[in-house]
């Protein structure tokens, strides 16, 4: 049952890593119209959910072969997003422009991420030694 838990967790994370690859992308280099579309975007966070996308893909190649890295993979992602939406909490509190979707979205982003990292050590890094 585990493999089949870890190939399907594996599947959504690479889509949900496309996705977020497309679509910050989109924004960072203006492509399709995307960027206007977001509103009041923060590039800063913008930036961190690229840079998980290639991480989440990373990621998603680790739980599909169970490898043991998988898990510090992933906690990179979440360390980048809680330090980001530490970030973005400052930049709300000074005064800077903001979507109320975006602290939405990194809350649900954080907690994706959380949930794939806990289930990486549960399933991966718990049962391999060394």
């Amino acid at each position: 049952m585990k493999p089949v838990i870890l190939k399907i967790a594996a599947s959504v994370l690479a889509l949900f890593a496309l996705i977020t690859l497309f679509m910050s992308g989109s924004v960072i280099f203006d492509l399709f119209g995307i960027r206007e579309k977001e509103g009041n975007y923060v590039l800063f966070i913008v930036i961190s959910n690229f840079l998980c996308a290639f991480l989440y893909l990373i990621s998603a190649y680790g739980l599909y072969f169970q490898k043991k890295w998988t898990t510090s993979v992933l906690s990179v992602s979440l360390g980048i997003l809680l330090l980001s939406f530490a970030g973005l909490l400052w930049h709300i509190n000074t005064g800077g422009i903001y979507e109320e979707q975006t602290v939405k979205a990194m809350l649900f982003r954080i907690g994706i991420t959380l949930g794939f990292t806990i289930l990486s050590w549960r399933y991966i890094s718990k049962h391999i030694k060394n």
